[in-house]
């Protein structure tokens, strides 16, 4: 404790002010948290619920996420006191890596839906049914077990 007050005096922080702000952002998380949760339970309770607005309501759980991420990266990651180059470093990867999945997981549906659209091969295969295997008879499993 001693140690993190005199960190915080270095830096010109108050020991008080730093508390507050942790509550302040500790508060704000627990609130967003709660918003989500109780959209969440809303749209899964209420089975008249139009597919647009189930959409809103998760894209504004999804805007939350994100306002929930920034608070943890920017306050408990300490980010948000730093130079603006070395933030561009840590967030400028992590939207291509986000993009990157997103482009990935497009182009592999798109794929599957081509590969049967334009070749009638994979499309009837697709649709086939397994034909389960017979199980051995009990002469062979005998058999096998004393080899």
């Amino acid at each position: 404790m001693e140690h993190t007050a005199k960190a915080a005096l270095e830096h010109g922080h108050k020991p008080d002010a730093t508390v507050k702000e942790i509550w302040k952002v500790t508060g704000i998380l627990t609130v967003l948290t709660i918003i989500e949760l109780v959209l969440g339970y809303w749209m899964y309770a209420s089975k008249e619920m139009g597919d647009t607005s189930k959409h809103f309501i998760k894209g504004a759980i999804i805007i939350l996420m994100m306002a929930k991420a920034f608070y943890i990266v920017g306050y408990f990651m300490h980010l948000k006191h730093e130079l603006r180059n070395l933030i561009m470093t840590i967030v400028v990867p992590l939207i291509l890596f986000v993009w990157f999945i997103i482009a990935f997981l497009y182009e592999g549906n798109s794929y599957h839906n081509l590969k049967n659209e334009y070749n009638g091969y994979y499309k009837e295969r697709n649709e086939q049914k397994m034909e389960k295997k017979e199980e051995p008879k009990e002469e062979h499993k005998e058999q096998k077990k004393m080899d």
